[in-house]
């Protein structure tokens, strides 16, 4: 029996806190039945573990937001979400939340202040660090709450989130339900320390343990954590010790638990003990439990005949493609210039994001040494002098939850930046990127107002961890754009406009062009409109489709060699590409080659060929050449890396095209 105190907590509460326990179990049982019908087709069931979700979000207050997991029922259904568009959503019907792209618990609602989760577990705790942020600069005494378990709690998303948190004192509760297993692997083999309130000390921040089965010992320790949190803000680890009665998800089964788990647990199950506890005290009575139930039931099935009522999607291609971009005004600003000056490209980059900085007051630039520092290539020296540490901020070395705060930063309609340190380091960073950001808008319509800059690129020596050129990475990643620009007035209004735009991009800036390509730029804010490409010069002979330092290779082959009259074409946007005037160029010349400093096999060129080739074949004169790095590693020696690098055999390609 679980032990209960009602301390001086009104009668309205202890019944509200009952009703909040009784509804996700009817649902869950309800849903155990369908399932067994074969009219749903999955459920991961949250039974015995129904007062920890109840009682965080009980106690907190209405507009903070929390993280759920597969196991949050009651989060939903304490928010009151319609239970016929929940049923919906787990049915993959129109009428849900996510228009049935996405299954069960895999989906946010800004209206009632949900983030949904992502398989990968960990990268909620990053979204969490970045709506408390948010708070914080906005100066909002709210908390965030977000859940993991003990199994997701072993990914570095959590070390790396927690560790943020503590850094720069944000107040997030890190709900931590140790049910014992991790799908089927046992606690002893997913960890050695006993209990998680151990890790507390060794970030610096709080940690306490609950029974995570009692409803009132969960809500008085949130709700007295949270009143604390919003006065004195600080993360806090809250871990609630419970069990999961039934599978990871009810085609896995439970022969792998002890069956005197279930015994010992289910004499703890958290809505007949506190039931009793209730009837026990004269709070609750029998006839108060028929109504409350009879209620429920009713609301549980009317939201199922209105769910089940639905018709089957009937797919729209138009539609599918047009809800995986946030909409905005793409149309490139011009301003009255007062001058231009001839500038380096990273100055030109500084200067971008110095007028977006001053353009867009809820901006916040994140990343390893930016601040007073000015990052390695001192883009944003000086930066911290003009817009203050909370919106220039150092990061540790965590770009998975950095990546992840940029996001939660943008669910609480800020704008983030988060400069790779090196393009090489993203990978530290790819989930967040590729499955959270890419994703969010198609799966539930949250934006990802995220600019992730990446120096990058080969030719100075750096070796194979620091000049890599991985843009075809997220090339085939639905969601993201890429920017490339190769100029310098061409970064500062891709720049500007990558800020003004809602969706996640990924910039690159190639470092050996930094310091060595100058141009003129102009001196008042402006922006280039993203998926245009530049024809750079203009030919009847050849086309060269290329970006970044192919564009500067090119300039120079060509200088070399006037007999050749040729079409250069800047892609600048890589994703989504300028198709039109690929065509249009391969239409006016009949030849084209494709040049990039990637390497060849699965590079950006290949797919761009075969946009040629179904689209302008009657145009070609000649076959459409690749030329691009060799398949290897970045080698480290000047001699290696100019040998990999595909400049000289370009030269070659382009002759022996020319002259096809």
């Amino acid at each position: 029996m679980l032990k209960f105190d009602r301390k001086k907590h009104r009668d309205s509460l202890l019944l509200g806190l009952y009703q909040g326990l009784l509804k996700p179990r009817m649902i869950e049982e309800k849903m155990l039945l369908l399932l067994r019908q074969g009219k749903i087709s999955k459920w991961f069931s949250g039974i015995g573990q129904e007062a920890i979700s109840v009682g965080v979000t009980m106690a907190m207050e209405e507009d903070e937001y929390i993280l759920p997991m597969h196991r949050n029922l009651g989060v939903f259904t304490c928010r009151d979400m319609a239970l016929n568009r929940l049923f919906a959503q787990f049915q993959g019907t129109m009428g849900g939340f996510s228009k049935g792209r996405e299954r069960s618990f895999h989906f946010g609602s800004q209206e009632h202040k949900i983030v949904g989760m992502i398989s990968h577990l960990g990268p909620q705790m990053g979204v969490a660090d970045g709506i408390a942020l948010a708070h914080l600069l906005k100066k909002e005494p709210k908390i965030t709450a977000v859940f993991t378990g003990d199994g997701g709690a072993s990914q570095g998303d959590f070390h790396e989130s927690v560790n943020v948190a503590a850094v720069w004192n944000l107040p997030v509760i890190f709900v931590i339900e140790n049910n014992g297993y991790g799908l089927s692997t046992p606690s002893n083999q997913q960890f050695k320390f006993k209990n998680f309130i151990d890790k507390g000390p060794g970030y610096g921040i709080e940690a306490y343990k609950v029974d995570g089965n009692n409803i009132l010992e969960v809500y008085d320790t949130v709700k007295k954590l949270a009143e604390s949190m919003r006065e004195n803000p600080r993360p806090v680890l809250l871990e609630c010790i419970t069990f999961r009665m039934r599978g990871h998800e009810e085609a896995s089964g439970t022969k792998y638990v002890p069956q005197e788990l279930f015994e010992e647990w289910g004499k703890k199950d958290p809505v007949k003990n506190y039931e009793q506890y209730l009837l026990d005290e004269a709070v609750l009575t029998d006839e108060i439990i028929e109504q409350y139930r009879t209620a429920i039931k009713q609301e549980i099935e009317k939201g199922l005949e209105l769910a089940f009522a639905e018709s089957k999607i009937v797919p729209n291609t138009e539609e599918e493609y047009r809800d995986l971009y946030a909409p905005f005004d793409n149309l490139p600003v011009t301003t009255h210039s007062s001058g231009s000056k001839n500038k380096r490209l990273v100055d030109a980059i500084s200067d971008g994001l110095r007028e977006s900085m001053q353009r867009h007051p809820n901006l916040v630039l994140m990343g390893q040494d930016i601040a007073d520092y000015g990052g390695v290539f001192k883009v944003t020296e000086g930066f911290v002098e003009e817009f203050g540490e909370e919106r220039v901020r150092n990061t540790p070395l965590c770009e998975a939850a950095i990546v992840g705060t940029a996001l939660g930063l943008s669910v609480k309609g800020m704008k983030a930046m988060v400069e790779m340190q090196f393009a090489d380091f993203v990978t530290e960073g790819f989930n967040q990127i590729v499955n959270n950001l890419a994703k969010i808008h198609w799966r539930w319509g949250q934006h990802a107002d995220v600019v992730v800059r990446m120096p990058t690129g080969a030719g100075v020596g750096a070796g194979p961890f620091h000049s890599q050129s991985n843009e075809a990475w997220f090339f085939h990643t639905p969601g993201l754009k890429i920017l490339y620009p190769a100029f310098p007035a061409d970064a500062k209004g891709l720049l500007n406009a990558a800020f003004n735009d809602p969706n996640p991009i990924m910039f690159f800036e190639h470092k050996a062009l930094y310091r060595s390509v100058t141009g003129d730029v102009p001196d008042d804010y402006y922006t280039i409109e993203i998926g245009k490409a530049n024809l750079v010069k203009q030919g009847s002979q050849i086309s060269i489709i290329t970006y970044g330092y192919g564009v500067h290779w090119a300039l120079e082959v060509l200088a070399a060699h006037p007999e050749i009259s040729a079409d250069l074409l800047d892609l600048r946007t890589l994703l989504p590409f300028d198709k039109e005037a690929i065509i249009n160029t391969v239409k006016n010349t009949g030849k084209v080659i494709l040049l990039h400093e990637d390497t060849l096999m699965g590079g950006i060129g290949a797919e761009l060929a075969s946009f040629i080739n179904e689209n302008c074949f009657n145009y070609l004169d000649a076959p459409v050449i690749r030329c691009a790095s060799l398949d290897t590693p970045v080698p480290f020696s000047i001699e290696l890396e100019q040998n990999f690098l595909p400049k000289n055999r370009f030269k070659e390609k382009l002759l022996e095209l020319w002259a096809y």
